[in-house]
């Protein structure tokens, strides 16, 4: 059952495209939303293919939007609903403790603040990353009693990407992610089917330092201004439908897009760890105490398209840069396999770089959607040290043509090397959710993390994701958390 998953995929992705270009320009995409679910889901444990000897188990169901887990004092799982999902459905966030028969207990709500991506736990309270893409994303401090205070604000979470973590550093600090407002910098209609850019018609990307630009524009439609309305030119890192100039320089903030902050518990301003990311998801520390995070690479759409764009596992060297916008896994954006079928090479937005970017531990298959993840640190469990990375899956169309959906596993990761495993995929001759390819087995895992003794792993199952060409179709009530143990 074990395969290198995102070797072997990207293998088959360049063999095809070298051999038969024109196949994948005429065949329609087929990504892992690209189905039809008429519900109630089917949870049967079963339907999951694990290494010999492991066994996992459905501890909660009938969530919506789950997203993240932590353990609170007793050892006890309390995870977050995120409130919020892509396509534009509002529910409310809520942090749930599971009790042992499965049902889920409030402890606090949000207040229409979501996405709720992630939860920590740390000295009687949690900490959960709050997007708010109508307020702007915080960092939230719920204490035992239910009571909220802000630990950060005023982070640019109006945008594509959220605020994503948390996870405590053997430091004491709280380390978080936030993600970038565009796919490559430059926001354009791609922006409005998301759904902010009406919201925040002046909202765009924000650098961790100050960038000079090129001064390319791209040309699109204007979607705030009706159907009729002529072509704007838009320039990277700036308002829709303002152009850049050669030698502009864009100052750079502390809470900027595409980075990795970190604050003290208790509260205050941020510092600022390393940028140049995308969409870094993921956060955690390894056995030697080292920072690893997960990275969404670019997607084939808006105004700068990227095509072949893997997802990345990073270690976290403090005051780095990692490229983005103009690298992909410290390569060149430039470089041919990056252009899009039938269009122009791209070029570089920003005259200096900040930074030669460095390269990355892993490198996820195409449109993967690397997400939540953990170390395993107990032999109890097996494979010490390696990390457990849950894959949300593709969202063609909007994000890029697939040929067959992606992700929608657990995988594991040698960090010393980059060889990447299945650990947990639903049985049957083809990938997919469980949604695409029947049975009772996994949906979209957002987040993998262990128990505090080390002996179980937490697989967080977003739920049902259809997509069609309108975008994202989420189905509220069909979230779920796994558990998966070795049998002694």
């Amino acid at each position: 059952m074990h395969r290198s998953y995102a070797l072997a995929i990207t293998a088959i992705t360049v063999t095809t495209v070298l051999l038969c270009a024109g196949c994948y320009s005429i065949r329609p995409s087929a990504g892992a939303g690209q189905t039809s679910f008429a519900g109630p889901r089917k949870i049967v444990p079963a339907d999951v293919a694990l290494p010999r000897g492991y066994a996992i188990e459905a501890v909660a169901t009938g969530l919506t939007f789950p997203t993240g887990i932590t353990f609170d004092n007793e050892g006890t799982p309390v995870i977050v609903e995120s409130g919020y999902s892509y396509g534009e459905v509002f529910t409310e966030p809520r942090l749930l403790r599971i009790e042992a028969n499965g049902t889920p207990r409030v402890l606090a709500h949000g207040d229409q603040d979501g996405p709720w991506t992630g939860v920590t736990f740390h000295n009687g309270a949690f900490f959960v990353a709050a997007g708010d893409v109508r307020g702007g994303g915080k960092i939230l401090r719920i204490d035992a009693n239910g009571q909220t205070a802000i630990a950060v604000d005023g982070l640019p979470s109006h945008g594509d990407h959220h605020t994503n973590g948390p996870v405590i550093g053997p430091d004491g600090w709280l380390y978080f992610a936030q993600g970038t407002a565009t796919n490559s910098g430059v926001v354009g209609e791609d922006n409005a089917q998301f759904g902010w850019l009406s919201r925040y018609p002046d909202f765009h990307d924000i650098p961790g330092a100050d960038i000079t630009l090129v001064g390319i524009n791209f040309e699109s439609a204007n979607p705030l201004a009706g159907k009729d309305a002529g072509k704007v030119m838009t320039g990277a890192f700036l308002p829709f439908g303002t152009r850049s100039q050669p030698g502009q320089v864009i100052k750079g903030r502390v809470k900027c897009g595409g980075s990795v902050l970190r604050v003290r518990p208790e509260g205050g301003e941020p510092e600022l760890v390393a940028w140049g990311f995308r969409n870094p998801f993921g956060l955690a520390f390894s056995v030697a105490g080292k920072l690893f995070v997960t990275e969404n690479g670019f997607d084939d759409r808006g105004s700068r398209p990227v095509w072949g764009a893997p997802d990345f596992l990073w270690e976290i060297t403090p005051g780095a840069w990692y490229g983005w916008p103009d690298f992909v896994g410290g390569d060149p954006i430039t470089e041919d396999r990056y252009r899009p079928p039938g269009k122009p090479a791209l070029k570089f937005l920003l005259a200096q770089h900040p930074g030669e970017p460095p390269k990355p531990k892993a490198i996820f298959a195409v449109h993967s959607s690397a997400d939540g993840f953990d170390f395993s640190r107990n032999e109890a469990f097996g494979h010490v040290g390696e990390a457990f990375v849950a894959l949300f899956g593709d969202e063609a169309p909007a994000t890029g043509k697939v040929l067959a959906p992606v992700g929608c596993r657990v995988v594991r990761v040698n960090v010393n090397h980059g060889e990447i495993e299945d650990f947990a995929v639903n049985r049957g001759g083809k990938a997919g959710p469980a949604s695409f390819v029947g049975g009772g087995g996994l949906e979209r895992p957002v987040a993998a993390r262990f128990s505090p003794d080390g002996t179980a792993l937490y697989v967080v199952d977003f739920g049902v994701m259809l997509h069609d060409k309108e975008g994202a179709k989420p189905r509220p009530g069909t979230g779920v958390i796994w558990r998966i143990t070795r049998r002694k």
